[in-house]
């Protein structure tokens, strides 16, 4: 059975075409995203989206640091701040989502 996520797919083919059409490596790409997450203030779940991408593409937490300090003269401390905090709710939700799925598959067996 094929989820019914328009929303989802629509946001995936998005991604995939920016990815096609610019001219950043792959980790530049995904620190330039970031840096626009947080200028945007984004929810937890729009980092959660990209940090799969983020973490392939070698993205570290200090690089994630990095990009805070950068923008802070920018977009402000609040952002900043705010930013933090999201990103730590959305690595909360993916180890919640991980141990789930860790759970399932043991009791599959």
């Amino acid at each position: 059975m094929t989820a019914n996520t328009p929303v989802l797919d629509t946001l995936a083919d998005i991604t995939a075409a920016s990815v096609k059409h610019n001219s950043l490596a792959p980790r530049e790409l995904m620190l330039t995203r970031i840096a626009a997450l947080i200028a945007m203030d984004a929810p937890p779940a729009s980092y959660l989206v990209n940090a799969g991408a983020a973490v392939d593409s070698g993205v570290t937490a200090d690089d994630l640091q990095g990009v805070m300090i950068a923008v802070a003269p920018v977009v402000g401390a609040a952002r900043v701040v705010s930013a933090g905090g999201k990103i730590l709710r959305a690595l909360g939700i993916a180890i919640t989502v991980a141990e789930a799925e860790i759970a399932d598959d043991s009791d599959a067996r």
